[in-house]
């Protein structure tokens, strides 16, 4: 088994970490724990949050309104974030959590802990699902779940040996409007389905250029970047904004899109695609930005009978038109709102528009060559979080919404597209294998990004 890298106490004494929170396990060792047994309806399923600023927050609440779901530590590696969100909890009437941990090392020491939440920058999100899981956590990660396709396989197989409850964040497989909707395309409302359409239409402003300076006070610049090469910091590279560079994110194919083509490949009924070929570019803005803000990715199915199944996706980052009504007052969206992101499913009897996961993924449909009006359903938020505490108590896998298998399957259809346009072809892939067929470049930029691993925050070759 390979095991999460230890602290010397220099280095976690080091971390200048102050204030009321206490550093407990400083000195606890780093042997695989056991989870506390099973648990029961009433018990307190003690969770700790990973990563609290922009998403975590929702975290952070999405556990202080689930019955008997205790907030029992938070980890972030910069102090100032995690100050602030004491101060939220505080304004939610919730309990402050006592622990606090700048490195998730220690706190996967932390016997008492149940779950942990996840939600860091992407190069992160798989090494502590799967150090987690290794320790007898279950685990909530966020989309998505990976920052290269090998290392979401490598969780899927963690979560796997280990037994554990492993939910990724693609919220919109517990809305009842998407449900409901994935369950009138099954039952044959809109006919023959055979071309999905996932948009992601936001709009994503200059980020500009901005200068190498001091790693701001209070933040653990190298725990922060953890797996990835070490570069000087700017203020690009870090909050929110490591989206939009290799080494840390996937652009927003990567950051918003992955919910639009897990609900594509849900609604088309299939898994890995045969053929995948992206291209586009980062067009109209000089700034700092490395990933593509315009892209065009089509997905091929092959299918039993010779027949095939199709996902387009799109990218568009600044002034654009709505289609389906999608981002519309109609389907969720607010007067003045400029994005657009959703999905649209066609069929031989019509076609059906599934709105975004924010505004609760209200659906419409049109149906025959009149493209009459037909059934539909307004938004209506879903309980992903409850979701995946109720299967923690139950510890029944097969009643999650998003288990970390569908997860790993919809981010690979992401990491084929990002690999499709940086390489600048169209990539074969092997369904059975998951490895591009023929294409030893293209699979180097699935294991690791090209970018490897930096020591000793390396995802283990065996979970």
């Amino acid at each position: 088994m390979n095991r999460r890298p230890e602290l010397n106490r220099r280095e976690f004494l080091g971390t200048g970490v102050k204030g009321a929170l206490s550093l407990a396990a400083a000195s606890s060792g780093l042997a695989i724990s056991s989870p506390r047994g099973v648990l029961g309806a009433n018990d307190r399923v003690r969770v700790a949050v990973c990563g609290v600023k922009g998403r975590g927050l929702d975290h952070l609440k999405f556990a202080a309104q689930t019955p008997n779901v205790e907030i029992a530590a938070l980890c972030d590696v910069d102090e100032n974030i995690w100050r602030m969100r004491l101060a939220d909890l505080e304004k939610m009437n919730v309990p402050k959590p006592s622990l606090y941990y700048p490195d998730v090392r220690k706190l996967l020491d932390d016997k008492s802990i149940d779950a942990i939440s996840i939600a860091t920058p992407n190069h992160w999100h798989s090494l502590i699902g799967i150090w987690a899981c290794q320790a007898g956590k279950d685990v909530y990660v966020e989309k998505p779940c990976s920052h290269n396709w090998w290392e979401g396989r490598q969780l899927v197989r963690a979560g796997q040996k280990y037994n554990r409850i492993v939910q990724h964040g693609t919220q919109s497989r517990s809305a009842p409007s998407a449900r409901e909707a994935i369950q009138q395309i099954q039952d044959g409302l809109i006919g023959d389905v055979y071309l999905a359409r996932g948009l992601c239409f936001k709009w994503r402003d200059t980020i500009g250029h901005a200068p190498t300076a001091p790693v701001p006070a209070g933040v653990h610049y190298d725990l922060w970047t953890g797996p990835a090469p070490v570069r000087p910091f700017t203020e690009n590279r870090f909050h929110y904004k490591w989206h939009w560079f290799w080494d840390y994110g996937n652009g927003d194919v990567g950051n918003q899109g992955v919910h639009q083509l897990d609900i594509a490949r849900w609604g088309l009924g299939v898994k890995f695609p045969n053929k995948v070929s992206a291209i586009g570019g980062h067009f109209m803005f000089d700034d700092d930005q490395e990933t593509p803000n315009t892209l065009n990715c089509a997905f091929q199915y092959d299918m039993p009978g010779g027949k095939r199944k199709m996902i387009e996706f799109e990218v568009r980052h600044w002034i654009t038109n709505r289609e389906a009504g999608i981002g519309s007052v109609e389907m969720g969206g607010d007067v003045g709102d400029h994005n657009t992101y959703g999905d649209i499913l066609y069929g031989s009897k019509g076609y059906l528009a599934i709105g975004n996961e924010d505004s609760g993924n209200p659906y419409r449909t049109w149906l025959e060559k009149t493209q009459t009006p037909g059934p539909s359903r307004g938004p209506e938020e879903g309980h992903h979080f409850a979701n995946f505490i109720d299967c923690v108590r139950s510890r029944r896998k097969e009643d999650l919404h998003a288990p970390i298998e569908e997860g790993h399957i919809s981010c690979t259809l992401m990491h084929l597209a990002n690999a499709s346009y940086r390489l600048g072809r169209t990539l074969n892939f092997d369904p059975e294998t998951e490895q591009v067929i023929g294409d030893d470049e293209a699979n180097r930029l699935l294991r690791d990004g090209d970018r490897g691993y930096r020591a000793p925050f390396t995802v283990p070759e065996e979970v």
